[in-house]
């Protein structure tokens, strides 16, 4: 595992521990008679809660630096309100996070259409991804200094468009040291695309502040990928030297963001540095009011930066204010977009035989002082 540090805030983050470790279950709701079940995970000093309608995470709760407890993801206040349309809130994204030009792929010679759903694009997944699954629960454990969930869903040969029987779990898992660690395992009986990713959208004010322009972020990135004007991939990498897409030194997401006039915001792929050295540092976000601190570490390539560039204060969160646009961020560790298109793209082929792993790590802490 890579110790390169990403650049420190001013302040010294401080960890808070606790050995208290416990998992509970709860019908939230259902879908076509199927129980959807909410499960409360709590260690250290973080309470986590995970659903099974699309291995969504619906809240961490944490303390700020006046032990005042708040949610700091988006979600939506009911479950009914999980069935309505919503921008993919803390769920776990599949087959394939980001968007596939124009849902083409070509697969040792075969074509292959996805379902179109982002006009002209392929969007996480399709029409029905795997936000929209009831996820199957496998096992719940509780440990020394962690505790876990796993959820499995199938997703049958042709859906959406993809090639092969595919198999996935997602485990979350949660430890007294204050971390939320996301692993995916999946198999398929035919050659297909993944790239698997969580979707939760971070404000670290707890919603406090209606934005995250003032949140500091550094992301472990020397490029990002190009895009073109149907929003994905042109194959080419760019220096983030230079450009508003700068983060390797800390600095507020707000400070260039009006530079960005055609997505409105951050919306863009960055190529973390290190690839192939395994789970490494991605992103850090510090919020100075509240005093919180998120690490990201991830073994994927990529990380989607979106700063809900399209929210319009339609939908009233869980913590019962509207949220508005740039009210949150998204840090998605991924695959490439477009990378089935993209040969010079780090690999995203999953083949029989072959067992997919991958693992997300989001550190919690607060600032000394």
């Amino acid at each position: 595992m890579s110790t390169k540090p990403l650049s420190p805030f001013k302040t010294r983050p401080i960890m808070f521990t606790s050995k208290t470790v416990d998992i509970k279950k709860e019908q939230f709701g259902s879908v076509d008679s199927q129980p959807i079940y909410l499960y409360t995970l709590k260690a250290g000093f973080i309470t986590l809660r995970v659903m099974n309608y699309g291995a969504t995470i619906t809240a961490i709760e944490m303390p700020d630096k006046n032990s005042q407890v708040h949610n700091i993801v988006a979600g939506c206040p009911t479950f009914d309100e999980y069935l309505k349309p919503h921008p993919y809130l803390g769920a776990v994204i599949g087959r394939f996070a980001n968007r596939i030009a124009q849902g083409k792929l070509t697969l040792d010679g075969k074509e292959y259409q996805l379902s179109i759903n982002d006009h002209p694009n392929h969007l996480h997944g399709g029409i029905s991804g795997f936000d929209k699954k009831v996820w199957q629960p496998e096992t719940q454990t509780i440990g020394e200094d962690h505790c876990s969930l796993s959820l499995t869903t199938f997703s049958k040969d042709g859906e959406e468009g993809y090639p092969g029987n595919l198999k996935v779990t997602a485990m979350f898992t949660l430890t007294v040291r204050n971390e939320i660690k996301i692993s995916y395992n999946a198999s398929t009986d035919k050659a297909t695309p993944l790239s698997l990713t969580n979707h939760s959208y971070f404000n670290m004010s707890g919603f406090l502040k209606p934005t995250i322009l003032d949140h500091e972020l550094t992301i472990n990135s020397t490029f990002f990928t190009e895009k073109n004007e149907n929003n994905t991939s042109t194959g080419k990498l760019l220096k983030c030297a230079d450009t508003p897409h700068d983060f390797r030194l800390a600095k507020k997401i707000g400070k260039d963001i009006k530079q960005l006039h055609q997505d409105r915001g951050y919306d863009h792929n960055h190529v973390i540095d290190d690839f192939g050295q395994g789970v490494r540092p991605v992103a850090k976000l510090m919020d100075a009011l509240s005093g919180r601190v998120l690490e990201v570490q991830s073994d994927m390539p990529g990380v989607q930066v979106y700063t809900a560039n399209w929210w319009d204060g339609s939908l009233t969160g869980t913590q019962g204010v509207p949220y508005e646009k740039h009210g949150a961020i998204a840090l998605e560790t991924q695959q490439f977009p477009d990378s089935p298109n993209h040969p010079s793209f780090p690999n995203s082929i999953l083949r029989p035989g072959d067992d997919f792993f991958s693992r997300s790590i989001y550190k919690f802490s607060l600032l000394s002082g």
